[in-house]
């Protein structure tokens, strides 16, 4: 028999913690409080998900943003260690040590540049690209689990509704790109 002081909290389902919310803050739209406290919710779980898959493949969330920006950056899959952090939005000390760590698992490379030899490059390998890969492929059927229930005209709408959401925060807070970094300070 399990200890229950053991047992994580249960999380409140969104429409008690909304009825919270609307008992300590009248004022809060209940509508729009469930859906941004079930975004906030499927994002949490959805990462946790996404983190599983990429531990299974042997390669963390922060591996797979390096190789997502260099897949992104086109073949030759090659960028400088500069550019590179400035695309993840990561120093060039920490963007080092990634590469470091990167480099020793043989999922990228450092070259120095063949036109400027004080350059150094930064290029998916092989095994990193296969990686990248094989995440898309869990990735892929993951994604479509979790919209198995939608019609084509509901993803097509929820879509939509996702990207002006998106758009809109983008607009108020064009500096976020997704990071805390510094809200704490």
């Amino acid at each position: 028999m399990t200890d229950p002081s053991q047992e994580p909290p249960q999380e409140l389902a969104i429409s008690e913690q909304v009825a919270v919310y609307q008992r300590e803050f009248p004022n809060v739209d209940p509508q729009v409080e469930t859906i941004v406290s079930t975004l906030s919710r499927l994002s949490r779980r959805m990462s946790v998900a996404y983190g599983r898959h990429l531990n299974d493949l042997g390669i963390s969330s922060p591996d797979w943003e390096v190789l997502k920006a260099l897949i992104v950056a086109g073949e030759p899959y090659r960028l400088g260690p500069g550019e590179l952090a400035k695309r993840i939005g990561l120093t060039p000390a920490a963007m080092t040590h990634r590469v470091d760590r990167m480099a020793a698992a043989g999922l990228v490379t450092r070259s120095r540049d063949e036109s400027n030899r004080v350059r150094v490059n930064i290029e998916l390998t092989e095994l990193g690209r296969e990686k990248w890969l094989e995440s898309m492929r869990m990735a892929a059927v993951f994604e479509e689990s979790l919209l198995q229930d939608a019609a084509p005209e509901e993803r097509t709408e929820l879509a939509a509704a996702l990207d002006r959401m998106l758009r809109r925060v983008e607009e108020d807070q064009p500096d976020a790109q997704g990071r805390t970094d510094g809200l704490d300070e």
